[in-house]
């Protein structure tokens, strides 16, 4: 006696293949093998994210506080009047030290490069390497180079006897370093500490060249030599004073160095400040 296959069968049986419904374990696992294959490829895509080089050959090493250290981190009023480390250059590395245990408290190197001088000022650790380029690392904690600024054609200009091995190069422009000065022979160049930002260049005279080794502060202003080979031009040109704002010079319109919120705060009271450009020789 012959049975009648039963009529959902038969109707599976006539349907096109195209339209048939895919088969339970088939479409499991087109789900299951992309998500594996993700998974495997997880640990390869860190390995190679971790194995890429730091920008501009970065290695900042954070040692382990000693106790005074950590217990100035956890409590917020320590942390406030707790000293910021010392600073010094040791071989190709800058080293803060905890001022009461001695020890290390971070380490920055460049890969294949040196440090020239370090500047110490309130906040910030300010660093010109062989090959041009000035750096601002978080003093107190050493978490974060904040910013990189190259020099034009530094690296050459430094390998001579003239570049004094970068003496007088950095130079704060207020005492709380808000804004950094960087001298070299063709020109000063200024940085909003706080974020690396240009705000205004200064360059030198034509037939003439700043020292940076030969300025010195007087008051509110940054005094830079400028000597210049055209004998006729008198000695009171060959000093520039330059402050935070650009050249010191009479009925100058400084258009000031605020942050962007801060600048528009300043405008709603009347005032105007941004990027200015020091005033024409």
């Amino acid at each position: 006696m012959t049975t009648a296959a039963p009529e959902t069968s038969t109707r599976e049986a006539e349907r096109p293949p195209e339209n048939r419904a895919p088969h339970p374990r088939r479409t499991t696992t087109r789900l299951v093998l992309p998500l594996l294959l993700t998974l495997l490829a997880l640990p390869l895509t860190a390995a190679l994210h971790q194995a890429r080089p730091a920008p501009y050959g970065d290695r900042l090493t954070v040692h382990a506080p000693s106790a005074t250290t950590a217990a100035q981190s956890r409590e917020p009023a320590l942390q406030k009047k707790g000293r910021e480390p010392a600073l010094q250059k040791k071989g190709r590395a800058v080293v803060a030290y905890d001022t009461d245990s001695g020890r290390p408290r971070w380490t920055y190197t460049r890969d294949g490069r040196r440090p020239l001088v370090v500047l110490p000022a309130p906040g910030h650790a300010f660093t010109l390497w062989d090959d041009g380029l000035v750096t601002d690392t978080e003093r107190r904690t050493g978490r974060a180079v904040r910013w990189h600024r190259a020099i034009p054609a530094g690296a050459d200009w430094l390998r001579t006897p003239d570049a004094r091995g970068g003496a007088g190069v950095l130079r704060p422009l207020d005492r709380e370093a808000a804004m950094l000065a960087v001298v070299t022979p063709r020109r000063i160049t200024a940085y909003r500490t706080v974020d690396g930002d240009l705000r205004w260049v200064l360059p030198a005279r034509t037939g003439c060249a700043f020292r940076p080794a030969r300025a010195v502060r007087h008051g509110g202003a940054l005094l830079v030599a400028q000597p210049c080979s055209d004998p006729d031009i008198p000695w009171s040109e060959q000093i520039l004073a330059v402050d935070d704002l650009g050249r010191l010079v009479p009925g100058r319109k400084p258009l000031g160095n605020a942050l962007p919120g801060e600048a528009r705060a300043a405008a709603a009271g009347g005032k105007a400040p941004g990027k200015v450009l020091a005033h024409p020789r």
